[in-house]
């Protein structure tokens, strides 16, 4: 997106502000500037994690303005940080994320999951809500060196990682309704475990009066304003004894996500060849996750195949209400899972339906299909198994600044 000169290039969509738009620097990374903390937080013991609570010691800042581009980033303590309240983030929502996770592989050294895939949706989100351009293989890069700083807070723990949020916030002052050209990156980092208990399964309110995502709209993009209309719908399904929604979407009932999640079906074929895997198709209202494109390509993998000893047929299809009831009236529900960068991969046991539910037999865990998905992911990001190239380990160029923290970092070379 950036070039690699130092001149921030626009992208469509985009509007940099400035009637000289080469002049401007580009985020570089090779300018980071690094303020230590003077006292480290005390860990936490993993049992009491709970997800988004608890913060690491640091956090990237860098800062977007017209006349000059992107300032040097820095890290520097995590703590508040100050807005003019007329900031075009408060008033019209101009805020885009991303959700990432850094795990603590059998070497001992900090690894990522697939995280160009987050890098080309943050520049996608970015470019969709008329932000200043970003560089997402800039933001790597200090995603990578905050992950290495951080690196204490990675529990060793199976199961558990430091979640990692990169956030581009709109910054322009003044409440007239344009595009905003100011901005500002964060990067924040916070130990997690599970986002609930994946072996306990969810249920599900299958909802259509609201719906999450619009033709035309946000759905396909990781932008704030796609989270909040869902809190009052799933306060109503919860005061109804469900776990999460299933959004659908239009008259014919489409189905399209769980809760913040992808959401696949595990269908039993007509010609006993194995079973279908399912999910809603990339049409613009679908966030297109992560763990969401690494499911459909291990199940599409016939060395994975071999794996589980089941030949997985990956649909990306337009299904409904309709075609899930009968499947389920016809025995051939077999799984149905909520995926995502949080939960990995989850199970539902129940879908609740115009006064009804229709009850998936998984038992009292998950399925084989969700259990071999969410272990094979899970080895992958752990660094356990190398596969494609997705575990990427983040350089140790940062581990000298603990020397003064007195704390040594070994890993096997």
């Amino acid at each position: 997106m950036g070039d690699r000169n130092g001149i921030a290039s626009t992208v469509a969509g985009q509007t940099g502000g400035s009637a000289n738009p080469r002049s401007l620097a580009a985020l570089d990374a090779s300018k980071l500037n690094i303020t230590l903390t003077k006292t480290l937080k005390p860990l936490q013991p993993i049992e009491t994690l709970r997800f988004g609570q608890t913060f690491s010691d640091h956090m990237v800042v860098a800062t977007y303005d017209p006349e000059i581009g992107w300032s040097a980033p820095e890290v520097k303590p995590h703590g508040p940080i100050t807005l003019d309240p007329t900031c075009s983030c408060f008033q019209y929502g101009g805020n885009v994320f991303e959700g990432m996770k850094a795990y603590l592989g059998p070497d001992g050294r900090a690894r990522l999951f697939r995280p160009d895939m987050n890098m080309r949706r943050l520049e996608r989100s970015c470019a969709r809500l008329a932000l200043p351009p970003i560089d997402g293989d800039v933001v790597l890069e200090l995603i990578k060196h905050l992950a290495n700083l951080e690196r204490r807070w990675i529990p060793k723990e199976s199961g558990y990682s430091l979640y990692l949020r990169p956030t581009v916030i709109a910054t322009r002052p003044g409440l007239r309704v344009t595009a905003s050209d100011h901005a500002m990156l964060y990067i924040l980092a916070s130990p997690t475990g599970p986002y609930y208990d994946v072996l306990k399964p969810i249920s599900l309110l299958a909802v259509s009066e609201n719906v999450r995502a619009w033709p035309g709209g946000t759905g396909c993009h990781k932008v704030a304003g796609n989270y909040s209309p869902g809190f009052l719908p799933q306060r109503i399904a919860a005061e109804k004894g469900y776990d999460q929604i299933l959004w659908l979407f239009g008259d014919d009932r489409r189905i399209t996500e769980a809760g913040v999640m992808n959401f696949f079906v595990v269908v039993k074929r007509d010609d006993g060849d194995g079973v279908d895997l399912i999910t809603a198709p990339l049409d613009g209202t679908i966030l297109p996750g992560v763990t969401r494109a690494s499911c459909l390509a291990l199940a599409g993998d016939p060395e994975f195949h071999k794996e589980i000893s089941v030949r997985l047929h990956p649909q990306e299809m337009v299904y409904t209400m309709s075609d899930l009831s009968k499947w389920s009236s016809e025995g051939k529900l077999l799984e149905a899972l909520a995926v995502g960068t949080a939960v990995i991969v989850g199970s539902c046991n129940k879908i609740g339906y115009d006064g009804d539910n229709i009850t998936i037999p998984s038992g009292a865990g998950m399925g084989p299909v969700g259990t071999a998905l969410r272990q094979k992911i899970l080895d992958i990001q752990e660094g356990r198994t190398e596969w494609r190239g997705w575990s990427v380990v983040c350089p140790s160029g940062m581990l000298q600044y603990w020397e003064q923290y007195k704390i040594v970092y070994t890993h096997d070379d």
